[in-house]
């Protein structure tokens, strides 16, 4: 007994592996909620470089510099996240492989096509910040034709899951898919503050071509919020705003993922055995605007929930094929002649619990929702917003300002454009 006790123990450690990496990506939040950017994301690195962090780590650390004001270095991370991501639609066989072998959580993280698409977004701020007039353009530019592929892979996946379904995991697609039903997403792959941000780049330019594209697609995203829609008309009559300032307003935090055990019957020869994989539930943040004028642009939420819905499914149903494949290999230790039939049986089981997890890894430091107010740069002043920015108001000329909403201390960058 005392030899298995190390073999336990390993189980255990590997079995808490999931609550281990959400007990962090708790902490990485309430340290940003308490304006501790660039300490928690160091910690989080677990003091690492930036060539030397992971891909989560990467994404961690970039949105700490952009909102500790490090803009140039932050555009330097994303952009060492970029170099290692320039395919985040296609799939790794080695990650399928290892998925299968050690469980989901012995992969490195695989950014969503939602993380690009915020890597773009903040980047076009680190741009804007830096005065790098020609580097917005082209990340705006590489970002539209991404959300373009990233449609045709989107919908490409969700076929392909529709294509898995067996007699056998039919009952696991019917409970994921129900669970599912209540959450709210989009139809499709989209940014909607990214496109708008795009669109009130090339309409301050006087390049309405390119501002009538984005505005159109920002519109038809968000197709209730007012401020859209003038940009748009502005951008159809070829009109430039003046002295217009754009407060683009973050609140809450995107959603944390928790580990769920699901436990369904398996044909195993003359009887059903039992077998039991791990999905990863969400947990919401509310994203409430308290800025008076504020309206709706982009709910964060949504757009995790979109992809969330189909990784989830793919995620599992390559679990239940692992899962599946263990529980004969149990049945077949255990009932075989074998005068070790007993210890390799539970090899087998232990290998079976320890490789059962659900990767619980997301940018959990994203808002949950995104607003934005479109106002006269002279009335800032008398707006709610003098309160939250301070008294640095401009008073004349097009500016962006950023606002994140967490605890006590709004983060607020303004720029002249």
């Amino acid at each position: 007994m005392k030899k298995l006790l190390p073999v336990f123990v390993c189980l255990l450690f590997i079995a808490g592996c999931a609550s281990v990496a959400t007990r962090r990506l708790n902490n990485v939040r309430d340290d940003f909620s308490n304006n501790n950017f660039i300490e928690s994301a160091a910690q989080f690195a677990d003091g690492a470089d930036i060539k030397s962090q992971n891909n989560l780590q990467l994404l961690v650390t970039g949105l700490a510099e952009f909102q500790a004001a490090e803009f140039s270095q932050s555009d330097a991370t994303f952009e060492e996240f970029n170099k290692r991501n320039i395919d985040t639609i296609g799939g790794s066989i080695v990650r399928e492989a290892t998925g299968l072998i050690g469980g989901q959580l012995a992969t490195e993280y695989k950014p969503t096509m939602m993380d690009s698409l915020f890597v773009s977004y903040y980047q076009i701020w680190d741009a804007v910040a830096d005065g790098r007039k020609n580097d917005v353009r082209v990340i705006i530019n590489q970002s539209y034709a991404r959300q373009q592929d990233m449609s045709r892979a989107y919908a490409d996946m969700v076929q392909k899951n529709q294509n898995r379904t067996t007699d056998e995991n039919s009952e696991l697609m019917s409970k994921l898919q129900s669970q599912n039903a209540q959450w709210t997403a989009y139809r499709d792959i989209m940014n909607p503050a990214l496109m708008y941000l795009s669109g009130i780049w090339f309409l301050t330019r006087g390049d309405f071509n390119d501002a009538e594209t984005y505005l159109k697609r920002a519109n038809g995203m968000a197709p209730n919020n007012t401020f859209v829609a003038d940009d748009l008309k502005l951008s159809e009559s070829k009109s430039r705003p003046t002295d217009t300032t754009w407060v683009f307003v973050e609140s809450g935090f995107a959603p944390e993922l928790h580990e769920q055990e699901l436990s369904l019957p398996f044909p195993m020869g003359n009887g059903i055995g039992w077998v039991s994989i791990a999905v990863a539930e969400p947990k919401f943040w509310s994203g409430d605007v308290s800025i008076r004028g504020a309206q709706h642009l982009a709910d964060v939420n949504a757009m995790f929930m979109t992809e969330f819905n189909e990784y989830r499914i793919n995620d599992a149903l390559r679990a239940w094929t692992g899962a599946t494949a263990r529980a004969v290999a149990q049945a077949a230790a255990y009932n075989s002649n074998s005068r070790w039939a007993g210890l390799i049986g539970l090899g087998s089981t232990i290998f079976s619990l320890s490789t059962t997890n659900a990767d619980v890894r997301s940018w959990v430091t994203l808002p949950a929702d995104i607003s934005v107010m479109r106002i006269k740069t002279a009335n800032l002043i008398d707006s709610d917003l003098r309160d939250i920015i301070g008294s640095n108001l401009p008073n004349s000329g097009n500016h962006l300002i950023y606002v994140r909403l967490a605890g006590d201390r709004p983060v607020v960058h303004i720029f002249k454009i």
